[in-house]
């Protein structure tokens, strides 16, 4: 056991037995210190992870993994979906003749055949979310395709692709977990990690899909056993009382007195909406977008500064699918700063940073610029409305 995997291995011996209790804190992040308790997101209820074909193939619009199956090394799992052993390993970060857990996700480099009922698959093609399914067209391929007509065939797949994570140096699956708002558990189930839940630099995770939110239930509210029923509001309570005592009449309001000067130390820089500064400065290129684009893009050449749009701490230093570097910020009321297409990174995680402190520069390009992306926990915002 390397000296970086002991803390990994303490904290899943406390995990493992407290297991029998409600509400339990996988990550420990009510109880290692600070006034914010997050143990209702971490237990945030996830999907169970799709089932691959007989192949062990997951296919997803922008990208593949296949699962591994028991027994098998990484020159198996090569063979099994057709690529070249090398390649995989390369792309992994681990050797062809290296044992895989079963469960284990491999990342492909680039796609193979689409799974289809030949495949043990339902449907051909990637997943898609359910809305973007042409039921006519299941029902149809559905029915085309069943070998016996008195047999009712499955449903076909559908699902949100998930964030495919690539780990960096001196990431945990529990820095990790706490990074995407989910469980260790289920970051574990996902990806087929060990009992330790020990993770490799380069490796590739599946982060789980949240559920969708249900609706909320229109019966009464109830209390655990044993901590009392709520006192029931009284009639003459019903209407509040005034927000102040009214002061006698002809009584004339005191002069305001005016506000004392109050240092800024950047403690509440990312609180107010209009409160941060441009990144860069450039042009938007490329508006924010929902659907289409979670950020903006600000027209910048290669090699401009980037600085912080606020102050806060750097939570994650990393890389996307693709090679592009990106760097995450986060700053009071959950709120986190994300810096898209940078290079010459000049911050690690854990560091605190101030507004306008430079922290890379922008990639080089044929067409420079810095994707920024404004998030409210997971969920993205429009950057201008933050922006000066």
């Amino acid at each position: 056991m390397t000296s970086a995997s002991r803390p990994m291995t303490a904290l899943a011996l406390v995990a493992l037995l407290s297991a029998c209790s409600d509400g339990l804190d996988f990550d420990l992040r009510g109880g290692i210190g600070g006034g914010v308790d997050t143990t209702d997101a971490a237990l945030k209820a996830t999907t169970a992870r799709p089932e691959p074909d007989n192949r062990g193939i997951i296919s997803y619009p922008s990208y593949q993994v296949a699962v591994a199956q028991r027994g098998d090394t990484l020159a198996d799992v090569a063979a099994r979906i057709g690529l070249p052993a090398d390649e995989l390993g390369r792309y992994n970060g681990i050797r062809p003749n290296d044992p895989l857990r079963r469960g284990e996700i491999i990342a492909l480099p680039r796609r193979v055949a689409e799974p289809s009922p030949a495949t043990g698959a339902t449907t051909t093609g990637p997943i898609r979310p359910p809305s973007s399914v042409d039921v006519t067209t299941l029902a149809s391929n559905a029915i085309d395709g069943a070998p016996d007509t008195s047999r009712r065939s499955a449903d076909p797949q559908t699902g949100v692709e998930p964030v495919r994570h690539k780990v960096a140096r001196g990431e945990t699956a529990f820095t990790i977990a706490r990074l995407y708002n989910v469980s260790p558990r289920a970051l574990s189930e996902w990806n087929g990690l060990d009992r330790d839940f020990a993770i490799r630099e380069g490796q590739y995770l599946l982060i789980p899909v949240a559920k969708p939110t249900e609706p909320r239930s229109s019966a009464p509210a109830t209390t655990p056993p044993g901590s009392g029923s709520p006192t029931p509001v009284p009639p003459s309570a019903a209407a509040p009382l005034p927000a102040e005592t009214p002061k006698p009449r002809g009584t004339a309001d005191p002069t305001p007195k005016p506000e004392e000067p109050v240092a800024d130390i950047g403690q509440n820089k990312a609180k107010a909406k209009g409160s941060m500064t441009m990144p860069v400065s450039g042009s938007i290129i490329r508006e924010y977008n929902p659907g289409s684009n979670p950020g903006i893009d600000i027209s910048a050449s290669p090699g401009t500064p980037v600085s912080a749009a606020a102050a806060g701490s750097v939570i994650s230093v990393s890389k996307k699918t693709n090679g592009s570097s990106f760097i995450i910020v986060r700053h009071p009321d959950n709120v986190n700063t994300v810096y898209l297409n940078v290079a010459d990174i000049s911050v690690n995680v854990g560091d605190s940073v101030s507004r306008g402190q430079q922290i890379a520069r922008v990639a080089p390009g044929e067409v420079g610029f810095l994707h920024f992306e404004v998030r409210q926990g997971l969920d993205s915002a429009d950057p201008m409305s933050y922006l000066r």
